[in-house]
């Protein structure tokens, strides 16, 4: 995917795909940046070695504070190093490193500014897209979608890395953890990237089952009704270890 941008700063255009360079930003990278920096970069290797995204398609980000640490425009994950390191505070501004932000900044950005999130993944998976062409809302297929907060929405089509594109996923979000982009792919978050990579696994592994149960020739899946899936949410609060 080619998707071009202006850098807010530099005022120059830039394509996905082409690493685009300049003066370091702002300061040193503390610990604990640094530390989230790394965790992040696995978190974005696993989305293409686990077939979340294909290339530079997705993105990731984390919270350290004030600060968003995250994955920078068009640069195959397998390439960053710690010197990578990217960052913006909360308005986009960039604090950290010499790459340009992911194009999908402004989605991110919007993510934090209206919930307690600590972290986010965006991807193009392969069948949360397809459902996102096909359905205003994922089936109740199974009761998991509990755990993203309720029946997962479709946010509405609009351009990538556009305010009108981060507004229909808010919205779309309401009371949720995940959604769908129309016609785009996913994006969820949670307290840390470990939650926010399982919620997307797990709205991708929910789109495959719907879809393959779809696809039965004369048949339809049985699905759950909203009560249902709020009475296995009640439970999941007290799920795992304390």
């Amino acid at each position: 995917m080619v998707e071009e941008r202006r850098d807010q700063r530099g005022g120059r255009d830039a394509r996905e795909g082409a690493q685009e360079v300049g003066e370091a930003w702002g300061r040193s990278a503390r610990p604990e940046e640094a530390e989230a920096w790394e965790a992040l970069v696995a978190t974005a290797r696993r989305t293409v070695s686990e077939g979340l995204v294909v290339g530079t398609s997705g993105n990731v980000s984390v919270r350290v504070g004030d600060t968003v640490l995250v994955t920078p425009s068009g640069v195959p994950y397998d390439r960053l190093s710690p010197d990578d390191v990217t960052g913006v505070d909360l308005a986009g501004d960039r604090v950290l490193g010499s790459l340009v932000p992911t194009s999908e900044l402004p989605m991110h950005l919007a993510i934090y500014r209206a919930t307690d999130a600590g972290a986010v993944v965006h991807t193009h998976a392969v069948h949360a897209t397809a459902v996102s062409t096909l359905v205003p809302e994922l089936p109740l297929i199974h009761y998991m979608a509990a755990a993203l907060g309720g029946p997962v929405r479709v946010a509405p089509y609009a351009t990538y890395g556009t305010p009108e594109l981060a507004e229909n996923m808010l919205r779309a979000l309401t009371d949720r953890t995940a959604c769908l982009l129309q016609n785009h792919g996913t994006i969820a978050y949670g307290t840390n990237l470990d939650q926010a990579y399982d919620r997307t696994a797990q709205l991708e592994w929910m789109c495959r089952v719907w879809l393959t149960a779809s696809s039965v020739p004369g048949l339809a899946p049985t699905l759950l009704s909203e009560g249902q899936v709020a009475e296995v949410g009640e439970r999941l609060r007290g799920y795992g270890q304390r």
